[in-house]
């Protein structure tokens, strides 16, 4: 892995980084999805009508799997970023941009990883050892020494739903310099 990794986020331009639909009340968070679906606005109008739902369950078990493991989150729910580039992501958005944060900037304890997004790593059921699994930084060290990157072997998304390591970050203290 190399020496000076990177946590990349993508986001759009328009509303800027980190910010996160987990934050908002579920009423209040439908709103604003609502809204993207009606302006048709990238990836995100096409989530399924029980996202939030899904969404906060699955959030919110991966917290308890991270706190089992040691972690230490101060948020309640994640921001997300994901291990390595994956430019791609920028599709996801009208007006994507990416902003590169060095790994280090991190307190490990206060970051777990999935190998793959959150909603396929917790509800493909195909066997993979890595499936429905949250990892410490330690641990996706290991994994990906294993498996390699996923947006390396898979950047086409042709072999399987694994694209990216996503980095669930739960503390906002690394992310401040870079927040509205």
């Amino acid at each position: 892995m190399n020496e000076n990794p990177f946590l990349y986020h993508y986001y759009d331009e328009t509303t800027g980084p980190f910010r996160n639909l987990s934050d908002l009340e579920l009423e209040e968070a439908e709103g604003v999805l609502q809204d993207i679906r009606r302006k048709n606005r990238g990836f995100a109008s096409r989530r399924a009508p029980n996202y939030l739902e899904v969404r906060r369950r699955l959030e919110e078990k991966a917290r308890e799997q991270f706190i089992a493991k040691g972690g230490k989150p101060v948020r309640r729910a994640p921001h997300y970023m994901t291990m390595g580039e994956c430019p791609w992501l920028l599709e996801w958005y009208p007006n994507g941009k990416g902003l590169a944060i060095p790994l280090a900037e991190f307190k490990p304890e206060t970051i777990s990883f999935t190998y793959g997004d959150l909603f396929p790593t917790m509800n493909v059921a195909d066997g993979k050892p890595y499936r429905g699994q949250v990892y410490t930084l330690d641990e996706i060290i290991r994994v990906v020494n294993q498996f390699g990157l996923p947006q390396e072997w898979n950047a086409a998304g042709d072999k399987g739903p694994e694209r990216y390591i996503e980095v669930q970050v739960w503390d906002d203290a690394a992310l401040a310099q870079w927040t509205l």
